[in-house]
């Protein structure tokens, strides 16, 4: 008994292929690791490269330096914004559309409120929230501005009417803001209640 089930054993052992012996198998294996690489790599690059045209980032890297956008004769969008700042983030697509539509005819200009070389222009144009859009005529003369997430078409009806020399339709609008503390100068320790007094009665 003992001799028929190994010879029945070892018969059934070599008829079985494994993965290793079937040359056929290796080869769809390898043919799907490769596409597997080159799937994962092109939505790696794809996300890295290809969605960066309408980022914050990518917008300031194209924006027109303010010292040019002052001097060439040309309208003016100033956006005030930040990094951080979610309302900017939110219109940063619709505002890089914007600028390959009216780019030959505005400057788009970007000023981050992260960085102290704007102060000035943050104090003259009372910016306390962001986005903050500015519209400057052709000498740089300021017109109107809005403030906070604004739709695309009430942005793209501003940017017409200041490409045209219009009057803008959408003046002083107030969207969703990122607050954005005055660069104001500090306010004075002395909280002594009769130092308020003297100061009304005086």
């Amino acid at each position: 008994m003992f001799r028929i089930q190994r010879s029945l054993v070892m018969t059934a052992t070599p008829s079985s292929p494994t993965p290793q012996s079937n040359p056929a198998a290796k080869i769809r294996n390898l043919i799907i690791l490769l596409v597997a690489i080159v799937l994962s790599l092109s939505i790696f690059l794809g996300v890295r490269f290809g969605s960066d045209t309408g980022t914050l980032a990518a917008m300031a890297e194209t924006a027109t330096p303010l010292d040019v956008a002052l001097k060439n004769e040309q309208p003016t969008l100033i956006e005030f914004y930040a990094d951080w700042c979610t309302s900017c983030q939110a219109m940063a697509k619709d505002m890089s559309d914007l600028k390959d539509e009216f780019g030959d005819r505005i400057n788009f200009v970007m000023l981050n409120v992260d960085n102290t070389k704007w102060l000035p222009e943050m104090l003259s144009y009372r910016v306390d929230g962001i986005p903050h859009f500015v519209f400057l005529d052709p000498q740089g003369e300021t017109i109107a501005s809005t403030i906070g997430e604004q739709p695309r078409t009430v942005m793209a009806a501003n940017l017409e009417a200041l490409a045209t020399g219009s009057s803008l339709p959408y003046l002083q609008s107030r969207g969703r803001i990122s607050e954005v503390e005055s660069p104001t100068a500090p306010k004075p320790q002395n909280d002594d209640p009769r130092g308020h007094g003297s100061q009304v009665q005086g």
